[in-house]
């Protein structure tokens, strides 16, 4: 059993981080889980083996283990129940957890686990959390032993935190192995696990270079994405703002983790267009500063801002603000991307954190149309702008019918 030695560097580096890239059938998974089974043999050890949503450790990832222990025919060297693989030479262990409780509604408790030596994470690309990673990193901190924190992912969008933190923060380009301060980059494809794919899985990742080209490069060779798959609005190009009739704005709110958001619509019913322009996109504002943006920017338009904030909307219209609640209710999401869907979408060519979103905006679930409560702000402030004014026809200067 051979592990590529691309991967030497998680047992010989000095780093503390290590991102583990690459594409479909690249042997990541498989060589990181060998490299802890061997770990383990050094006394001292506590690995945490994590990912997202984990329910059943004995049906989905320990399977795995058992096959490499029973092929380097180690049986005798472990103890292994439904959620710890222990080795009973040394006694470390590797110890499996999902970060999110089986409900999926709240972040599990990690907090009792101590001596953490080694923080696995497979399948990061599903932690959106960065302050969930930050908590956990943190727990990482055996003085006995070498502290290691493996993100194995396979690349999605560059919007995604993780390649924010650690590639264009740090001015690393994807795909390379390299090591930058404390971490160290292993990017791995199906080309340097030839040896163990079949003829005919390569013959179909040929016949997916030749016809998709586009998904070869991001499944097959590990490249991150500019624009996330399976987004929701696919219906919307760059353009000129213009003014048919009057703006309506729309306003989400947040305060310290998600941003407070104002944008213009303006709805061409003649030939089902909507323009949007980004207003503001900002976090951590008080109420008076956030009636101070909206009346520069929408002075005495209507505003429709969330209705889940009736306090903030009620001190908003005292400071001036010409503001109204969203419509909402059951199928109310579903309902205004509907709307929005139906029509073209012309975005004002400086809304950089409006285009962001609708490269980023997708279905969690697509057949129950259920999207993913991320990349949504200045979506959600247009989805109640629009949903607002094609709900309400024949209400004064504000409504476009």
């Amino acid at each position: 059993m051979i592990i590529n030695k691309k991967y030497a560097p998680i047992k010989n580096s000095a780093s503390r981080y290590f991102i583990v890239t690459g594409g479909r059938g690249s042997g990541k998974s498989y060589s990181i889980n060998l490299l802890l089974l061997l770990l383990t043999y050094e006394a001292g050890h506590t690995i945490l083996f994590t990912r997202y949503t984990l329910t059943s450790a004995h049906i989905s990832i320990i399977p795995e283990f058992l096959d490499k222990i029973e092929t380097l025919k180690l049986q005798d060297h472990f103890y292994i129940t439904k959620d710890e693989i222990k080795n009973k030479l040394s006694g470390s262990k590797i110890i499996f957890r999902g970060i999110r409780t089986s409900s999926g509604d709240q972040s599990a408790n990690l907090k009792s686990l101590t001596n953490v030596s080694t923080w696995v994470m497979e399948e990061a690309e599903e932690l959106n959390d960065e302050n969930i990673f930050d908590k956990i990193d943190l727990s990482v901190r055996n003085p006995k032993q070498k502290n290691r924190v493996i993100l194995i992912l396979n690349p999605v969008t560059k919007e995604h935190w993780i390649y924010d933190r650690f590639f264009q923060s740090k001015g690393v380009n994807d795909g390379l192995n390299t090591t930058k301060g404390n971490t160290t980059y292993i990017h791995t494809t199906y080309l340097d696990n030839l040896e163990n794919l079949s003829q005919s899985y390569l013959d179909q990742i040929e016949n997916i270079k030749k016809r998709r080209p586009d998904k070869y490069k991001h499944q097959m060779l590990g490249g991150w994405l500019a624009k996330a798959e399976g987004v929701i609005f696919e219906n919307w190009k760059i353009g000129e703002f213009k003014k048919i009739g009057v703006s309506v704005f729309g306003q989400d709110y947040g305060f310290a983790n998600d941003e407070n958001t104002l944008i213009e619509t303006n709805i061409d019913t003649t030939n089902k267009i909507i323009y949007l322009k980004e207003c503001f996109y900002l976090k951590g504002l008080t109420t008076s500063q956030i009636a101070e943006l909206n009346l520069k920017h929408a002075k005495d338009s209507l505003i429709v801002g969330d209705s889940a904030e009736p306090r903030l909307l009620h001190e908003l219209k005292s400071k001036g603000c010409n503001i109204v609640k969203a419509i909402k209710g059951q199928g109310s999401v579903t309902y205004g991307i509907a709307l929005l869907q139906d029509y073209d979408l012309i975005v004002e060519e400086n809304s950089l954190n409006l285009i962001k979103e609708l490269n980023n905006y997708s279905w969690l679930e697509k057949k129950s149309k259920t999207p993913q409560d991320l990349h949504n702000h200045l979506l959600d402030a247009a989805r109640y702008s629009v949903s607002y004014q094609l709900q309400n026809p024949n209400k004064g200067n504000y409504y476009i019918y």
